[in-house]
């Protein structure tokens, strides 16, 4: 009735924070069961990850693609590429992954590649994005889940988080509470995603 499942394919560099919070949530409010969808895997450019034993614990399948181990960024995207699509994913979805996608790559996951970004979008793309909110003078700050483009942070917004900027507040302490909106934000944000790729996809497959 419901047709193929929708894997998630997560991709990480570090602790994996927002990992744990998506495939946490995907297990406690039954993705699978309600919205036929679920988190396939989980893989990292660092085989060190300490993210991967978090997912392991989880039940999740895991793999490592270093980028040590490839000459050039087309070299490694195209290694990791093979990894992901072994799991045939719905949705990719970057999870603190720290490292600049090319083209190719980007183009290959059109409409299914989401990131989050520690920013009320436009605003603050790239990096330090705390310090410059402050920096800025400003009394919101948040976070961003959107579609991934070439551009970098500028594609399609699927939803924010807005914190307010407290009097004393440094990049640390603002980085804090922005994340505990994070981990809340993309869950949600990627449910919606994979419901609405849900309500389309059979008139997709009947045409």
């Amino acid at each position: 009735m419901q047709g193929t499942r929708k894997n998630i394919v997560i991709l990480i560099s570090g602790s994996g924070s927002n990992m744990a919070a998506i495939a946490t949530a995907a297990q406690k409010e039954q993705w699978v069961q309600k919205i036929n969808a679920g988190v396939a895997a989980v893989i990292s450019n660092r085989p060190a990850a300490e993210g991967l034993g978090v997912a392991a614990r989880l039940g999740l399948a895991t793999a490592a693609v270093d980028h040590r181990q490839y000459e050039s960024r087309e070299a490694f995207d195209a290694a990791l590429q093979r990894s992901i699509d072994a799991y045939q994913p719905a949705l990719v979805v970057l999870a603190g992954f720290m490292r600049i996608l090319t083209p190719a790559f980007v183009a290959h996951y059109a409409g299914r590649l989401v990131n989050i970004h520690p920013s009320l979008l436009p605003a603050f793309p790239g990096l330090n994005t705390h310090q410059r909110a402050l920096d800025a003078g400003c009394q919101l700050a948040g976070a961003t889940v959107h579609q991934v483009t070439a551009d970098l942070d500028h594609g399609p917004i699927l939803a924010q988080a807005a914190v307010p900027v407290l009097h004393g507040d440094t990049a640390a302490t603002l980085a804090a509470r922005v994340l505990t909106q994070e981990h809340l934000l993309y869950p949600q944000a990627i449910r919606s995603l994979l419901v609405s790729m849900q309500a389309h996809t059979p008139l997709k497959t009947r045409q």
